[in-house]
């Protein structure tokens, strides 16, 4: 479970970036966008969903994020504090590709295979007794 905390350490500060360099580069994504409005019949419109959109894939960003990050964190302490967190930020980071999918689904695979057990007697395969008679 410390491999998969760190990892989501490293991806919620990644995010975490990506979220501040999309509100660094705001302007120029306007301006790129808007440049592809020319052509249509209702510039405005359009340019008003992209803003919709631009700010809700910003706040993803940031959720996705801090939720990593926390999870990873609490993860990193006890094996199943940061479950809940980590959950919802596999979810919602379903949708970032390539990195987001594949740590994603690797810790939906982990995390709703079960709680973790230090018990050594819920063992699956117990050890084969040989019996010397």
């Amino acid at each position: 479970m410390n491999t998969l905390g760190i990892c989501w350490i490293v991806y919620g500060i990644f995010r975490l970036g990506v979220g501040v360099a999309a509100v660094l580069c705001a302007p120029t994504a306007t301006f790129m966008f808007g440049a592809l409005l020319s052509r249509v019949a209702d510039p405005f419109t359009w340019m008003g969903f992209f803003h919709v959109w631009y700010v809700c894939w910003v706040g993803l960003c940031f959720v996705c994020g801090i939720l990593g990050l926390l999870g990873g964190l609490a993860l990193l302490r006890a094996p199943n504090s940061g479950r809940g967190w980590l959950l919802v930020a596999s979810f919602l980071s379903l949708s970032d590709l390539p990195v987001g999918i594949a740590i994603s689904v690797y810790t939906l695979i982990v995390l709703l295979h079960g709680p973790v057990s230090t018990d050594r007697t819920l063992d699956r395969n117990p050890p084969i007794r040989q019996d010397i008679s």
